[in-house]
Parts: structure tokens; C-alpha cells; sequence
């Protein structure tokens, strides 16, 4: 047996450190890069022929040209990754207050509603009048006030 065998005692302590290191810093280097790359894209205040500048010189000079872009704009990075997270949040809590607004039924809504389900029979008059004053309460809705569904 000429071929010499590695075993895991055989690769010493300081290598492993210094092997983790290196994949460390590869991963942050590929998480430095697609951040630059998509605050490229993100810019506004950039002209198509800059962002296509840019993006040519991070793709032809990796290491140069995120480390130029780093230094010549890496300042306001930050406060566009800001920007765009207000942004998203402001749209997001619209949305929430939108679909709350369309979404609530007031209780003239919940009377036609029970109304509609005492005239196909579903629920008998004494359902209804009990259905009726928890909506007229404000205790609850009208489908959840105790009301079942006869099928």
C-alpha cells in the first residue's frame, strides 16, 4: 500500500480553522456581491448607461469593481436598503388598513345576512331574535351569536 492514507488526525487543528476562514469569507464575499448587484438595480438616481457601467464592471472585474463600488457608493447603500423597507412597510400597513375597512361588516350587514338565512329556513325565529340582539349588542356577530345550521 504505496498510496499514502489521510486520516482525520492527520489534518491538524490550525488547517481546520483556517479552512472554515476561507469558506467563510467566500460565502460573505458571494453575499457582498449579489447585494451590490441588486443595489444597482435598486438605484433610481443611476441612469440606465451607469447601472449598465456598473454592472459590466462587477461582472468583468469582480473583486475591483465591488470594492470601487463599495467606496465610491457604499454610503448610501444602506440608506436605500432603508428607504426600500419603509417603503415596503408603509404599502404592507395600507394594504392591512384597505382590507380591514372593505373586509368589516357593520351590523346592518349582519342583519340582512341573518334575515337572508331565516327566510331560506336555516335557522328558526327564536335563532334570528337571539342572533339579533348579540348584533345589536355589539357582542358578536351573527353567525357565531349561538345560531346553527340545520342542512
Amino acid at each position: 500500500m504505496s498510496a499514502s492514507t489521510y486520516l482525520a488526525y492527520d489534518y491538524p487543528l490550525l488547517s481546520v480553522f483556517w479552512s472554515m476562514l476561507w469558506f467563510f469569507l467566500w460565502i460573505m464575499w458571494f453575499i457582498l456581491l449579489f447585494r451590490v448587484v441588486v443595489d444597482i438595480f435598486r438605484d433610481d438616481a443611476m441612469s440606465g448607461w451607469a447601472k449598465a457601467g456598473w454592472l459590466v464592471f462587477t461582472i468583468l472585474l469582480p473583486f475591483l469593481g465591488v470594492f470601487v463600488y463599495v467606496i465610491a457608493r457604499g454610503k448610501n447603500m444602506g440608506r436605500r436598503e432603508a428607504a426600500q423597507a419603509r417603503a415596503q412597510q408603509q404599502a404592507f400597513d395600507s394594504y392591512i388598513r384597505q382590507t380591514a375597512q372593505e373586509g368589516g361588516t357593520s351590523s346592518v350587514d349582519e342583519l340582512a345576512r341573518l334575515s337572508e338565512i331565516r327566510a331560506k329556513g336555516d335557522i328558526t325565529d327564536a335563532e334570528f331574535a337571539r342572533a339579533k340582539e348579540l348584533v345589536l349588542s355589539g357582542h358578536g356577530s351573527g353567525t357565531s351569536a349561538g345560531a346553527t345550521s340545520r342542512h
